[in-house]
């Protein structure tokens, strides 16, 4: 290599080992360098019905995008559809509510936003979360955990999906599981999985 190539040893071992492989070994090997799971496990094509029972499903209430800061009038708290802005809301866990319209796009791109209560929660749930939006930062199919922003949450933990929302009254980890096995990456605009 000389100075002007920038691919790292890392990197570069990568390519070596992706192109001595053949067929689904290269496309396995790829999901494993750059996709989700690393501390959370690979997710299970669905997730278990038993855990996913109390789940509510909506009608969609549109995907328009809309200008931002324009008010919206949502049928759900928090909303799993509906009119919003144009931009997103990356992968993390933030400790400050983000704008509900950027919140929504992302629900639309396939990711699953957990919301919290600060004052409930808990250090396990706190790392838990964590560890999903660190696995779950594509585009497609991510991971965000914020505040809840309403004044009255019906419960401490609410995890939300395109259309789909999941009250807990106490975290529950494989419960966040079974939610993100049946809904992450498969968003409207560009299901994944």
């Amino acid at each position: 290599m000389n100075g002007s190539d920038s691919v790292s040893d890392g990197a570069l071992s990568r390519r070596r080992a992706l192109g001595v492989l053949g067929g689904g070994t290269v496309a396995a090997l790829a999901g494993c360098l750059g996709g989700g799971g690393g501390g959370t496990g690979s997710l299970p094509e669905n997730g278990d019905p038993d855990l996913l029972s109390d789940v509510q499903s909506f009608p969609n209430q549109g995907n328009e995008h809309v200008q931002r800061g324009t008010e919206v009038d949502y049928s759900t708290q928090p909303p799993t559809s509906g009119p919003h802005y144009s931009g997103v809301v990356e992968a993390g866990f933030y400790e400050e509510p983000q704008p509900m319209g950027d919140i929504i796009h992302t629900l639309e791109h396939g990711a699953i936003v957990a919301y919290y209560v600060p004052g409930e929660l808990t250090d396990e749930a706190r790392s838990n979360l964590q560890t999903w939006a660190d696995d779950y930062t594509d585009t497609w199919q991510s991971f965000v955990a914020v505040p809840n922003p309403y004044d009255q949450p019906q419960a401490p933990y609410t995890l939300t999906a395109w259309r789909h929302l999941l009250r807990m009254d106490e975290y529950d980890s494989e419960t966040v599981r079974a939610f993100a096995a049946e809904f992450i990456g498969r968003g409207p605009e560009n299901p994944v999985r």
